[in-house]
């Protein structure tokens, strides 16, 4: 429901950081807090944090673990899985800056947990 008020934040990054015992694949065993306290590094270091910016937030299970790991971003609701720090630079650059999609970088819709 668009109320024409503005949202608060431009978009939220949602990393999981869900932790499953093995062999159940999670985020955590794929350097998921890593991952996410480069991304908050990074969107500090870019000017691109606080009200009417970004948001990087924590997020417990997101149910889509088969591609661990992964972020979603919203509100556009885009889904990614990445490998190391140059994807997360990508994801900042071209979606949380440029606002475009990073194609290579989606998760596949039917990864599921």
């Amino acid at each position: 429901m668009n109320t024409g008020t503005p949202s608060y934040f431009q978009r939220h990054i949602f990393f999981c950081l869900n932790e499953r015992a093995a062999p159940e694949a999670c985020c955590a065993a794929h350097g998921a807090q890593q991952a996410f306290e480069y991304c908050k590094k990074q969107v500090k270091a870019l000017a691109l944090a606080g009200p009417g910016k970004v948001r990087v937030n924590k997020a417990g299970c997101l149910d889509r673990c088969s591609g661990a790991p992964v972020v979603v971003v919203y509100p556009e609701g885009v889904w990614y899985t990445y490998v190391d720090n140059d994807d997360i630079d990508e994801i900042i650059d071209t979606h949380l800056l440029g606002g475009q999609v990073v194609e290579r970088l989606l998760l596949a819709p039917d990864v599921g947990r």
